[in-house]
């Protein structure tokens, strides 16, 4: 069976949501109009992407304005359409993997790895989803999610397809930014900080591209274009776990509430066949556009041959991004959480 699949890249800036489901549906329709069978958006494509108490408020319900507008855009234009938003569900908030067939059926995933302060917003998931549309049965995963060796393993053998909707700022190349107008790159905090520098790029390039040739079966992923400047949530928390490794920034803990990051996004908005090849992909300098291909779906699920591919980053960055942030993280999203879904 053949299969025209569409990625959307888009620009990661903040903005209204009415204007980011314009602008996403513009791509979305002259994607369709190429033929595209099953488009993916990036990861908080209704959104963009930044480290912001207004993400709070901009979580929606399942029939909320993003939700029902993808329903009625995958009725008109006969697609199956799948991005993620942020979701209330009942007193907790998901970054939710929202895959839907014209028939206005759905299914979900929930991000099992929040990275590192994207757990201040919300809450982790648990477990795989595998959609069984008419397209064939698809696996479904989020960003940073991919980075988890034992995801893929649960999907081996179990499906025709893998989607992965992400938005991942290139935080293994970031400029942290103080109030006294001080920049400090990871080259400059010692080798534990040069030893982790670059692991985006290995998430969601090359590596990424050996993990599909494993599981054997084409791949979609998106990512957003642009940069993100944020401030960090909890900044003096982040500095004191960063002390250990980097103590020539002690002199930076009086500014270290209103400490910021800014970098470029990485690449990664691509299609990539059974055997690892990256069929078509957007350049970061494109803007928002997409990748277009036709794939190719076995007949039955696809087995791996041998053993997985090593991890693609050092396991420091696990150890910050799964456990150390998200530590202090939990906190903000306990705190804040309940009280902001309450006034809704």
């Amino acid at each position: 069976m053949t299969l025209k699949l569409a990625a959307i890249q888009m620009d990661v800036t903040p903005a209204p949501t009415p204007d980011r489901l314009a602008r996403a549906q513009r791509l979305i329709e002259q994607a369709a109009q190429a033929g595209a069978q099953l488009i993916v958006l990036p990861e908080v494509f209704n959104t963009g992407y930044r480290y912001t108490d207004e993400n709070y408020q901009r979580a929606e319900s399942a029939d909320g304005p993003t939700i029902t507008w993808m329903k009625s855009l995958t009725a008109r234009l006969n697609i199956h359409l799948a991005g993620t938003l942020f979701l209330r569900d009942g007193m907790e908030i998901y970054n939710a993997l929202l895959l839907i067939a014209p028939n206005g059926r759905a299914w979900r995933y929930d991000k099992n790895y929040p990275w590192g302060w994207e757990r201040a917003y919300y809450r982790e998931g648990r477990g795989i989803s595998i959609a069984h549309t008419e397209l064939g049965d698809i696996g479904l995963m989020i960003c940073w999610d991919c980075a988890h060796p034992q995801l893929w393993q649960q999907y081996a053998g179990r499906i025709d397809l893998l989607l992965i909707s992400s938005c991942p700022p290139d935080v293994s190349n970031p400029t942290f930014e103080f109030p006294n107008g001080d920049r400090v790159t990871f080259d400059q905090l010692g080798p534990a900080f040069r030893h982790i520098k670059d692991g985006a790029g290995n998430v969601f390039g090359a590596k990424l591209n050996q993990r599909v040739a494993w599981l054997r079966v084409p791949t979609i992923n998106t990512v957003g274009t642009g940069n993100v400047a944020s401030a960090i949530p909890d900044g003096l928390g982040n500095l004191l776990l960063m002390l250990p490794f980097a103590p020539q920034l002690i002199k930076y803990l009086p500014q270290a509430r209103q400490l910021r990051l800014s970098c470029g996004m990485t690449p990664g908005c691509k299609i990539v066949n059974a055997t690892g090849e990256v069929l078509s992909e957007c350049a970061p300098t494109a803007g928002e556009s997409f990748a277009l291909a036709e794939v190719i779906l076995a007949a039955e699920h696809p087995q791996p041959i041998g053993p997985q591919p090593p991890r693609p980053v050092p396991w420091l960055t696990y150890f910050t991004s799964d456990m150390a942030i998200p530590w202090l993280m939990r906190r903000l999203y306990r705190r804040d959480v309940r009280s902001q879904i309450a006034d809704k």
